[in-house]
C-alpha cells in the first residue's frame, strides 16, 4: 500500500505496536498500511457511510486482513468502547468537528493515549480546545499536496502552554524546528488575508470594519513569525 504524502505523514506518527481507531477511515488506506508494515497490532476503521464501509470491508477481505482490521459503521467515537484503542486518528475533517467528536465521547477519548489529528480547516480552534482541555501537543507536521497545506497534530494528555496568541494559528513546534514549508505556509496566509481585506473595501458595516482591523493585526503577526523563521 503506497500512501499519499499527507496520509504517510499521519501514519509515521503512529506508535509501534499500537491499537488504532481510524475515524472516518474513507478508503481504508491507513489501516491497511499500518497492518502491512507491522506498525499496529490491530486497527478499527470506522465510517459514517454504509456504502463506503462496504467497499472497505471487501477491500480488507481481499487482502486477507479481516482478523487485524475491524470495520465499523458509526459516527465519531460512538462505536469505540473506552480502553479499546490506545491511539486515535481523525483526519480529513474540520477542526471544529474533530473537537466535537473528542468532547462528545469523553469517556472513550479520556481512555486514549495518543491522538493524531489532521484538521482540514479551523486548526486554530482545535489547538485552543486541546490546550484548554489538558492535552499536550507533542509534535506537529506540515505537508503540501496539490498546492494545499495540511497541518497534522500529535497530542497526548498533559499540560501545554503557548507563549503567544499567534501560536494557536502557527505552530510553535514547526517554528522552532524550522520546518522547510513553514515560511511559504505563513506567506500563503498573508496572501489570503490581504485578499479578504481587498474584498472588504467599500463595505461600510460595523462587522466589516471589525474584520478589517482583525485581519491587519493578523497580517502583522504573520510577518513577525516570518522574521522569527528567518532569524
Amino acid at each position: 500500500m503506497k500512501l499519499s504524502d499527507r496520509l504517510l505523514a499521519i501514519a509515521n506518527l503512529v506508535p509501534k505496536n499500537s491499537i488504532v481507531g481510524d475515524i472516518g477511515t474513507d478508503h481504508g488506506h491507513i489501516p491497511t498500511y499500518l497492518i502491512e508494515n507491522k506498525i499496529s497490532k490491530k486497527v478499527i476503521g470506522t465510517d459514517i457511510s454504509k456504502g463506503s464501509l462496504e467497499k472497505i470491508i471487501e477491500y480488507v477481505k481481499g487482502l486477507g486482513l479481516e482478523d487485524k482490521i475491524d470495520t465499523r459503521l458509526g459516527d465519531g467515537l460512538e462505536v469505540i468502547k473506552p480502553y479499546e484503542i490506545d491511539t486515535l486518528i481523525i483526519a480529513g475533517m474540520g477542526g471544529l468537528l474533530i473537537r466535537d467528536i473528542l468532547e462528545k465521547h469523553k469517556e472513550t477519548s479520556d481512555s486514549i493515549i495518543d491522538f493524531i489529528l489532521q484538521p482540514m480547516v479551523a486548526s486554530k480552534e482545535l489547538r485552543e480546545y486541546l490546550i484548554n482541555n489538558n492535552f499536550e501537543i507533542i509534535k506537529e507536521e506540515l505537508v503540501k499536496e496539490e498546492n494545499k497545506y495540511y497541518e497534522i497534530i500529535y497530542a497526548k494528555k498533559g499540560k501545554c502552554f503557548l507563549e503567544k496568541e499567534i501560536y494557536y494559528e502557527i505552530s510553535p513546534i514547526l517554528l522552532h524546528s524550522k520546518h522547510p514549508l513553514l515560511k511559504e505556509f505563513v506567506e500563503s496566509k498573508i496572501i489570503a488575508s490581504k485578499k479578504i481585506i481587498k474584498e472588504l473595501e467599500g463595505i461600510n458595516t460595523a462587522k466589516s470594519k471589525e474584520r478589517y482591523v482583525e485581519l491587519n493585526r493578523l497580517i502583522k503577526e504573520y510577518e513577525e513569525v516570518i522574521v522569527e523563521i528567518e532569524s
